[in-house]
């Protein structure tokens, strides 16, 4: 059975430059994937040799974007969402990924990994 989880990380980062890392071919390559291809309107993900399509479901610049995966028939999503502070100028990815019942704390795991290589392109 799947589920939702919601993880936030504070960046270093404009809304502008976090978001070409998370919309973009090139961007997601950097710290998401082994590689990543853009052919009309999918993506095709690429870790170890295997490919994971997905196709756009919702986008706005410099705040959202939303991918649902393609050969999953439970039609997982995965969503980045940037939130800025509107005091203190903060910036905040939010990702809410679709994940099996139970692998919680995996994907914990997984995406501390993932986050601290974003960090690590964008220079925070």
């Amino acid at each position: 059975m799947k589920k939702k989880i919601t993880l936030e990380y504070n960046l270093k980062s404009s809304p502008k430059v976090l978001y070409a890392r998370l919309s973009t071919p090139g961007g997601l390559a950097e710290w998401f994937a082994d590689d990543v291809n853009l052919r009309g309107h999918i993506y095709y993900f690429i870790w170890d040799g295997s490919e994971q399509l997905a196709e756009i479901v919702r986008k706005k610049e410099n705040r959202y974007i939303q991918f649902k995966w393609m050969n999953d028939p439970d039609e997982a999503t995965l969503e980045f969402r940037i939130n800025v502070d509107d005091l203190t100028g903060d910036v905040a990815l939010v990702v809410i990924d679709t994940i099996e019942e139970g692998e919680e704390d995996d994907a914990v795991v997984l995406w501390d990994s993932q986050i601290a290589e974003l960090r690590h392109v964008l220079g925070s």
